[in-house]
């Protein structure tokens, strides 16, 4: 890696030796006729794909010395279109759950969304507006496992119905997971369509309900770990507001948001946060 003052999105020597195993792979299956490996160091790919994520900066506006936005994005696209981004994320998921002690894939998931406001100049096709939470924007989809890793995640359009997220999340989890989930949880704002869906899957959704006596915010069990999941989310401000014209690209950002927690989470390493002070290493 060419020599520059670190930020503190970069991946550490062991978080890169999480990564490097599928982006060799990755290189080594797109040979070029000529054998040419390309000009770029992999690892400063990673590193400005996780630094444009986390500060939300426009792909022109990456600092000169991070790789320029003309190869970080032929990247960030590749990967999206050919799964690379999934490939990634899902190696370190198992990780993670197996270091928890738990299976590789999960029994339980919970689902929920999250409408978010979109930028200026993302085609008004692929947003509307969320009628209940006045949001005009993007509707993004989570399921989570019970450590808040994402199972799945889908963007559609804000004034798309719970239902119709619901029922394109399971299609994932039933996927992903190779039918091993058998129960998911939702809130009152999925129907029973999403649990008639379920059922077809084999997954029995449950929906929970908020006792009449609670007002305000108040965590449900189990439930919980998906807003803490959104929270984290929102860490990285390219999720803050939806800027991306596919949703394809959208769900990336989510995939590749993941990717840097739980690198981080395996390595030991702390988040740092927008306001805390940035820890110095001793």
């Amino acid at each position: 890696m060419s020599e520059r003052k670190p930020y503190p999105s970069d991946v550490s020597d062991e978080q890169w030796s999480l990564i490097e195993p599928v982006i060799a792979a990755w290189k080594d299956r797109h040979r070029s006729v000529s054998g040419h490996q390309g000009a770029c160091e992999m690892r400063e790919i990673i590193n400005a794909i996780f630094y444009q994520g986390r500060t939300g900066c426009q792909w022109a506006y990456l600092p000169h010395d991070l790789r320029p936005k003309s190869a970080t994005y032929y990247y960030f696209a590749v990967w999206r279109d050919d799964g690379t981004d999934q490939v990634i994320h899902e190696l370190l998921r198992c990780q993670v759950r197996e270091r928890a002690r738990q299976l590789e894939d999960p029994t339980l998931v919970v689902l929920d969304t999250q409408s978010v406001h979109a930028a200026a100049g993302v085609p008004a096709s692929t947003t509307g507006r969320d009628p209940a939470k006045k949001v005009p924007g993007r509707k993004r989809g989570l399921a989570v496992d019970v450590l808040g890793l994402v199972i799945a995640v889908i963007v559609l359009a804000a004034n798309t119905h719970d239902n119709a997220a619901g029922v394109a999340l399971l299609d994932q989890v039933a996927e992903h997971t190779g039918g091993t989930v058998r129960k998911a949880l939702v809130d009152q704002g999925f129907k029973t369509a999403v649990v008639a869906h379920g059922a077809a899957l084999g997954i029995d959704v449950e929906i929970v309900e908020r006792s009449p006596q609670q007002t305000g915010f108040v965590p449900q069990p189990k439930r919980w770990r998906v807003e803490q999941t959104y929270g984290i989310l929102i860490l990285h401000r390219c999720l803050v507001r939806d800027y991306e014209h596919r949703p394809a690209s959208s769900a990336s950002r989510v995939c590749w948001a993941m990717t840097q927690v739980m690198a981080r989470r395996l390595t030991g390493a702390n988040t740092p946060t927008w306001r805390g002070p940035l820890a110095v290493a001793a």
